[in-house]
């Protein structure tokens, strides 16, 4: 049942850095459970029928599996982690050595089994909650002080407006939501979400 391996990830993974040997380990069992592989985001990703069901992640602490709609998984004991405080749907399964990924083989299984079967029943996260955003006071001013401003950050996608929201909330002080506001009111009247480059 194992998929067919896929150069693009061949060469990501040959030219990695860090976690060869776990890239490795958690390659093997990604595909032996009839995920397709794929190259998206720069990372080596796994796909059902086309949809995202878990993607390789390696980090400084720690290495992994990460699932897509992992908010949806089953986890009693609590070993998948939440990304953030704002994630809503990504878990994250970790591992810091190909010793671990073999003592929890048949758990990571488990997960994506349960994972490839939401994709089978088309289950989907419940993101209601992002479009309930709380705009901190600064840029509520700014946009009424703005109209053009306004109207730039409501022609936004959801996802550009909840990645500005939340950064600007996340700063303690005023003083730093009102920097933090006019640093990217450009990329904003652009057009830009945070972190696009052009």
């Amino acid at each position: 049942m194992t998929s067919d391996a896929d150069p693009d990830v061949d060469a990501l993974f040959e030219n990695a850095e860090t976690w060869q040997a776990e890239r490795v380990a958690l390659r093997a069992i990604l595909r032996d459970v009839g995920l397709v592989e794929t190259l998206k985001w720069g990372k080596a990703c796994y796909t059902y029928n086309g949809q995202n069901v878990a993607i390789f992640f390696g980090l400084k602490a720690h290495c992994g599996v990460a699932f897509f709609k992992g908010s949806l998984l089953r986890d009693p004991d609590e070993i998948l982690i939440q990304q953030g405080k704002n994630s809503q749907a990504v878990r994250l399964m970790a591992f810091t050595s190909v010793a671990q990924i073999n003592a929890g083989e048949a758990r990571l299984r488990a997960f994506l089994a349960a994972a490839i079967t939401l994709e089978k029943e088309g289950r989907k996260v419940d993101f209601s909650q992002k479009h309930n955003l709380e705009y901190p006071d600064e840029l509520t001013q700014a946009l009424d002080d703005d109209p053009d401003f306004a109207a730039a950050f409501e022609a936004l996608t959801p996802g550009r407006q909840r990645g500005y929201v939340l950064h600007f909330s996340d700063a303690k002080q005023s003083e730093t939501r009102t920097r933090r506001i006019e640093k990217y009111r450009q990329k904003i009247l652009d057009g830009r979400g945070m972190n696009d480059w052009k």
